[in-house]
């Protein structure tokens, strides 16, 4: 790289005015807090000099600690705490603990040693004095989960020690390999089949290009790499990602790996490596560049020179504008300590680099170094992405659900559900199969994605009031409403349903966290008395939905006489039940769903999961149940005219607008955005409205609708109905063309190079009085 007196540097990390601020990206130092849900358990890796913070999850309440070090022995004196008791291991999810004391050899069914930490309203701070293991526990039982009687949340905040050594993320397994690629520099290196490379950031918005050759066709002279263009069109997006299509192929179409971690999920294809040229036609001659840094590299294993490479440069944001179809860019999304991991598939010849580029924002005008370990064969590594509540949030990477040893045999075919792969299908009886099986007979679906929050205390109503647009005082125990979260503009911020287990306890089961956020705020600014449980991943649900629903869970559910009875539960009842018998696994039990038939809902503890699906899939057997996944479920609830997250509401757009009217109660005294609402009732501009069309051409969301040569519409949701046989889709229009057999054309090809014509009528297409959910 060429050398400059710097008199003045930055770093976009951490930085925060009110002029330019990116609250995305934080220190690699800087502490970081995370929220544990009732009987889950954290793992925390610990060097010496790190701090450790313990709060909640209320008075009185207590965590449970177990502490290991390096050779997995008990070590709680390391953070100066004395065992006390045995980790309760009924009142936690204690699988990951048991398999990671294991693989340490260690005997978990001997006992945990634990110290058990009473919080008083104050945070416990403990220091490490060595390199160790921390294990932090929320305890629950089964029952306080599924009957909404948790203590709540816990909140473990992490602090590092200083230190000027690079901070790296957690190893994923035993490493054959690592070392650091210096910034603006090259490393070529050799990796086995079966060996898993991971490509990490360092500090922050640095790119890395890489690419890898067939060793065995470099013996045989021929250079055979990653290439771009064969791999955009097997996996049919701009790069591979973790998920069923998740490789990169040479020029032969033959895969040479398959990326199994990706944490950034921002990568570039398109470009070239970046070279003399390049900076030369900007005015920077002699300025060190990856492409001939790559040729140094690998001139070892004769590989020829080139002046530009092609490479997959990770962490390099790149996209292509719909309209004008350039190559855009701007700052990397990648935060400290994020990484590609991937397996290799054949013997490769590899190299990646450090890219030196600081003369524009691609690697936010900093270049810094890369890290990249090379773990051995037998490392198991399951599939994940990177998840975050909100942009300034803790990341964490996706897991399989509760319900994942029952589902792997069935699919491959999953996809993320915010922090949980779900099924996409199954291909024993496929899309269309599993629609039809819930249309005339039962289904299961894994429904765990789901975000869940216990609100109770003396204030939970008048909280859920405010926030809420349904009436909650007429909320009955043992009812619940489906109902949203606006802002201030009647825009809908979340939609779920909302069950009252007691007078001064409800459940609200939505689809994001912005719930949460929305709920602690509003308590505070209004200084109630109430608590709000975070259920996070402690309560994994099943949906179990079709006309033989009923039948099903008549089978296997158990109900005290102080709760209502299955077949006392109307449509939006709940109740508490249990497994079989009195003594079986407990369960909350709703009649809901997102399909408009006759179903139910289960919420239980991660515990109890693999139980509770037996029993489901034994009791239906004689129904003909069939697993379900998210596809067909998008075609059910398109048919049923059902809203979703960023199609039928986003930003923008209110509750009326998006076709919900019918949950807002504009009667109530006060509710976050009923100005609003009330206003835009009187005077509507838009609403939703169902287009029946004559073809099985199913528009894209966000196609426009037009009447003649304007734009009136557009599509929010589409599929092809099987029932119909036929496509529909759902549109928002203006008043002015939402009449009933109105003809309308939806637009392709640029909107008006081919048109859809289709004919307004309203939604749902099928069972519009919902006689089949009410049944």
């Amino acid at each position: 790289m060429t050398c400059y007196g710097v008199l003045h540097d930055f770093d976009n990390m951490g930085f925060q005015t009110p002029v330019r601020a990116f609250p995305g990206f934080r220190k690699a130092r800087e502490g970081v807090a995370r929220v544990l849900a009732p009987r889950e358990l954290l793992k925390q890796e610990l060097r010496a000099g790190d701090l450790l913070s313990l709060e909640g999850p209320g008075q009185g309440a207590a965590l449970q600690i177990a502490v290991f070090d390096a050779a997995g022995r008990p070590a709680l004196a390391a953070l100066g705490l004395q065992p006390d008791a045995e980790l309760a291991q009924e009142t936690c999810d204690i699988a990951e603990l048991l398999g990671w004391i294991s693989a340490n050899g260690g005997d978990g069914a001997a006992g945990i040693p634990a110290c058990t930490a009473g919080l008083t309203g104050e945070p416990l701070l403990l220091k490490a004095a060595a390199e160790v293991t921390a294990w932090i526990c929320c305890p629950a039982n089964r029952e306080q989960l599924a009957f909404g009687g948790s203590a709540g949340n816990a909140t473990v905040t992490w602090q590092p020690a200083a230190s000027n050594t690079p901070l790296l993320p957690p190893l994923l397994g035993d490493t054959r390999d690592e070392f650091t690629v210096s910034r603006a520099t090259a490393m070529s290196y050799e990796v086995k089949k079966g060996e898993i490379i991971q490509i990490i950031d360092v500090e922050g918005q640095q790119c890395s290009d890489f690419t890898a050759f067939n060793a065995a066709e470099l013996q045989r002279g021929e250079e055979k790499m990653i290439d771009g263009t064969a791999t955009r069109s097997m996996v049919r997006r701009a790069y591979p990602g973790p998920g069923l299509l998740d490789k990169f192929f040479d020029r032969d179409m033959r895969p040479l790996l398959n990326v199994v971690q990706d944490t950034c999920g921002r990568h570039d294809t398109f470009g070239l490596a970046c070279t003399a040229r390049g900076y030369e036609e900007r005015g920077f001659p002699g300025h060190v560049n990856c492409s001939d840094n790559i040729s140094e590299s690998l001139s070892r294993f004769g590989i020829a020179r080139r002046s530009a490479w092609p490479a997959i440069n990770f962490f390099w944001n790149t996209w292509v504008d719909p309209h004008s179809h350039h190559i855009m860019t701007e700052e990397s999304h990648s935060r400290p300590g994020d990484y590609v991991a991937m397996r290799a598939l054949e013997d490769l010849v590899c190299v990646s680099t450090a890219c030196p580029d600081d003369i524009d924002p691609i690697n936010g005008w900093n270049p810094t170094d890369v890290h990249v370990r090379i773990y051995r064969p037998e490392t198991p590594l399951r599939r994940a992405v990177a998840y975050r509540e909100k942009e300034d949030a803790p990341m964490s990477i996706s897991q399989n659900s509760a319900f994942h040893e029952r589902l792997e045999p069935l699919t491959q075919h999953f996809a993320p559900a915010r922090d949980l792969w779900a099924p996409v299908s199954f291909p024993s009886h496929g899309t269309t199969g599993e629609y039809w099986a819930c249309r005339n007979a039962v289904t299961v679906q894994d429904m765990s994605g789901l975000r869940k929050y216990d609100i109770a205390g003396p204030d939970a109503e008048v909280l859920l009031q405010r926030a809420t647009t349904r009436h909650v005082a007429k909320l009955a125990v043992w009812r619940g409403s489906y109902t949203l979260m606006c802002d201030e503009a009647g825009t809908v911020i979340d939609d779920g349903t909302l069950f009252r287990l007691a007078p001064d306890l409800f459940r609200w089961c939505c689809g994001s966290e912005e719930s949460g956020r929305v709920l602690e705020t509003l308590a505070q600014e209004m200084g109630l008395q109430v608590r709000i449980h975070d259920m996070r991943g402690a309560m994994p649900n099943l949906a179990i939905q079709g006309p033989k629903s009923r039948d099903l869970l008549r089978k296997i559910t158990f109900t005290q006489p102080h709760v209502p009875q299955l077949d006392q539960l109307k449509w939006f009842g709940v109740t508490i039940a249990r497994l079989n018998d009195r003594e079986g696994a407990p369960f909350m039990l709703s009649r809901s769903g997102y399909t408009g038939e006759l179903g139910y809902e289960i919420f239980c503890s991660k515990a109890d999961a693999l139980a509770i699906w037996d029993a489901v899939m034994a009791a239906g057997e004689e129904f003909g149940i069939t697993p379900m996944g998210s596809a067909a479920l998008n075609i059910i609830r398109i048919e049923a005219g059902l809203a979703a997250a960023n199609a039928e509401f986003a930003p923008g757009v209110d509750a009326f607008e998006a076709g919900l009217g019918f949950a807002v109660d504009l009667s109530k005294p006060s509710f976050t955005g009923k100005a609003a609402l009330e206003r835009n009732a009187r005077e509507p501009r838009r609403v939703l409205k169902g287009l029946l069309l004559g073809c099985n051409d199913v528009p894209l969301h966000g196609s426009p609708v037009y009447e003649g040569e304007r734009q009136v519409g557009v599509v929010t949701s589409a599929t092809r109905s099987p029932s119909l046989e036929h496509a529909i889709a759902i549109a928002r229009l203006g008043v002015e063309h939402a009449g009933n057999g109105a003809r309308l054309e939806i637009g392709q090809l640029d909107g008006r190079m081919k048109r859809l014509g289709a004919t307004v009528t309203d939604i749902p297409f099928i069972d519009p009085q919902r006689k089949r959910a009410r049944a």
